[in-house]
Order: structure tokens, then C-alpha cells, then sequence
């Protein structure tokens, strides 16, 4: 009390501006004090001019809200740490949505990726990642000026990247299957890209499929390059699915150079080749040679439950394991599958089978 008696002399005798600091001060005091009455706080804030008093109501409220959040804080790191004060330990909450299908139920899913492509680009403007999402996101959303920037940004960071070159080929292909502009819109956008084409140097006074070949020929040793090629030849020319299937076939799995003890490795992913399997059957719509793909990284990846390796957890149950298991057929003297898949492989269709006994 003699503090605070002292503050409010000190506030009479000095200029208003270092009266209101002391004062705030002495309530803070005042505030803090646990034997003082609410009656004598009132009184005492009473005795400051109006101004003050808002003032300082205005720092009681901070100050209850501050030390309610500390307060939350507290206890959500005791609930962290899974013991009460009891001893018992809290149950965590079941997820609801273990398998996020409620996240994808979204009444605009273009609007949540843009929320998320606002994120990449903020953050992870140099991510190759960050530009293939804004091309496909703008593609979509007919947004022509932002899907040719988003290629400019690919091939400023990787112009030799299968997907930059996936990017510039489908949107100029694109562009070119657009009706003639008829707004003034329309035709300033139309002159924008007009005058950027040019400047592209894999397009510079060439068409898109002598774009894409000279592409191939760079990198015909790489499976993913090439099969980025297949996909824009089947866009480019649909006559030549069975061209564009070939070019996926001839690729080659060579040894990698040879990585210490562990020999040699060969070149391909595994993640690639799914990608891979999955163009020959959902954009090449070629189940026969999707078969044939399956059956060849079998080998390359005997693993792979993906792709019914025979060292997988898939094998036992797959088609080529029973064809293999089935002693009318080979049975172990053919366990690792090879003339099986040298079958299928040759002939290209399950319906090759349909004769044969399996046995389990």
C-alpha cells in the first residue's frame, strides 16, 4: 500500500508521458499483490484521470489473458507427457480419419491446392516439386499466363528434367488445341504466348514432335526420360501408341558402376518402374505390354510386392507363383520362374494359361 501511495504522489508531481509508465508499473504491483482487496484496487483506480483508467484496464485484461494462455501451456505439456497428477496415464484420442479420406473430401480440392501451392512458393521457390504442382493446378483452373510461367521456372532449374520436358510439351500442345481467341482478353493472352514460344530454345523453329525426339536422343539411356517421350509421343501422334510402348520396352537396365562391396547395381528404381507400369496401363492403355513390364522388374526387384517378386509376400498368392509352384509346370526345378516369365513374356497375355493345371 505505501508503494502504491508513493506511485500516485510520483504521478501528481511529474509529466503526464513518465506518469503513465510508473503508474502502469505500480499496477502491475497492485495486480500481482494477493493481499490487497478488489475494493481498494477500485478505489485507488479511481483516483486516476479517465484516460489512465482505460489504460490500465486495458493491461489488466493482457495480463489475465496472458497468464490464461501461460496456464493452457502448462497444461498441455503435463498432458504430453501421458501422466496426470493422479499417476494415471491419459488415453489418446482415436483418430477419426486414420486413413485421411475426410481431408480429401473437399468441396473444392483446386482451392486446397492453391492454398498449398501459396505455401511451395513461398517457401520452396527452387523446388522442381513446388512448379510441377503450380503447372498442373493452373493447367487445370484454365489459368494459361500462370502455366507458362510455372514451365519458364522448370526449365530455369532443370531444363534436362523428364518432367520440365513432360511440362513444356503438354502445355504448348495444349495451346495449340485452343480455339482462336475472340475477347481482348483472349488475344492479349494469344500475343503473350506468341511472343514467348520463340524464346524457348527446345522450340525454337521446331515443332513439338521434332522437340520431343531431339529430347529422346539426348537421353535415350534413361528409362524415365524415355518414357516421358513415350507419353508426349502418345499425345503428340495417338496413331503411335505401339511406337511410343517400344520406346519404354527398349530401354535398358545396365549396371551401375560397381558400389564397393555390394558389386554392381543396376540403374532403375524401383519407384520409377511403378511409374513406369502405371503409364503402359492408365495413358498407353496396353495391358499386354503392362504385363510384360510386371513380369521383367519381377526380376529386377524379386522383392517387390508390388510387382509379385518372388521373394515377396505377394508371391505365393500371384499367378506366376502358382504357375511356378505347380509340379505339372516345373514345379521347384523352376522355382525362381525365369522360363515362365520368358513365356509370358513372348506371348503377352494371361488368356496363354488358361490350359494349364494349377495345383496347390
Amino acid at each position: 500500500m505505501v508503494f502504491s501511495v508513493a506511485c500516485m504522489s510520483f504521478h501528481r508531481s511529474c509529466a503526464s508521458c513518465i506518469c503513465l509508465v510508473d503508474v502502469s508499473i505500480c499496477y502491475i504491483k497492485l495486480f500481482d499483490s494477493t493481499s490487497k482487496s478488489t475494493a481498494e484496487e477500485d478505489d485507488e483506480m479511481s483516483k486516476l484521470p479517465p484516460s489512465q483508467r482505460k489504460k490500465m484496464r486495458q493491461k489488466q485484461k493482457k495480463a489475465e489473458a496472458r497468464a490464461k494462455k501461460e496456464a493452457e501451456v502448462r497444461n498441455e505439456e503435463s498432458s504430453a507427457s501421458g501422466v496426470s497428477k493422479l499417476g494415471k496415464r491419459h488415453v489418446k484420442p482415436v483418430d477419426q480419419d486414420p486413413n485421411g479420406e475426410k481431408l480429401l473430401q473437399v468441396e473444392d480440392p483446386l482451392l486446397e491446392a492453391t492454398k498449398y501451392l501459396k505455401l511451395l512458393q513461398k517457401h520452396s521457390p527452387d523446388s522442381l516439386e513446388t512448379h510441377l504442382l503450380s503447372f498442373n493446378v493452373n493447367m487445370r483452373k484454365k489459368k494459361i499466363l500462370l502455366a507458362l510461367q510455372a514451365v519458364k521456372q522448370l526449365l530455369r532449374l532443370d531444363a534436362e528434367s523428364a518432367d520440365s520436358h513432360r511440362c513444356l510439351v503438354r502445355f504448348f500442345h495444349t495451346v495449340g488445341t485452343m480455339t482462336a481467341p475472340v475477347t481482348d482478353t483472349e488475344k492479349l493472352v494469344w500475343s503473350v504466348l506468341e511472343a514467348e514460344r520463340p524464346l524457348i530454345s527446345q522450340l525454337h523453329e521446331k515443332s513439338l514432335t521434332e522437340a520431343n525426339m531431339i529430347f529422346f536422343e539426348k537421353h535415350e539411356d534413361s528409362l524415365m526420360h524415355r518414357a516421358a517421350v513415350a507419353e508426349m509421343l502418345s499425345v503428340l501422334e495417338p496413331n503411335k501408341k505401339l511406337e511410343a510402348v517400344k520406346l519404354i520396352e527398349d530401354s535398358t537396365n545396365d549396371p551401375a558402376p560397381t558400389n564397393g562391396a555390394l558389386g554392381p547395381v543396376n540403374e532403375w528404381k524401383l519407384k520409377d518402374c511403378i511409374a513406369v507400369h502405371k503409364l503402359l496401363v492408365e495413358v498407353l492403355n496396353d495391358p499386354d505390354a503392362a504385363l510384360r513390364w510386371k513380369l521383367r522388374c519381377a526380376q529386377y526387384f524379386p522383392c517387390s510386392t508390388y510387382f509379385e517378386g518372388k521373394c515377396s509376400s505377394a508371391a505365393s498368392n500371384s499367378v506366376y507363383g502358382q504357375i511356378a509352384k505347380s509340379p505339372e509346370n516345373g514345379g521347384s526345378n523352376h522355382s525362381d520362374g525365369g522360363e515362365i516369365a520368358d513365356f509370358v513374356e513372348s506371348n503377352g497375355k494371361l488368356e496363354t494359361f488358361k490350359d494349364l493345371t494349377i495345383r496347390t
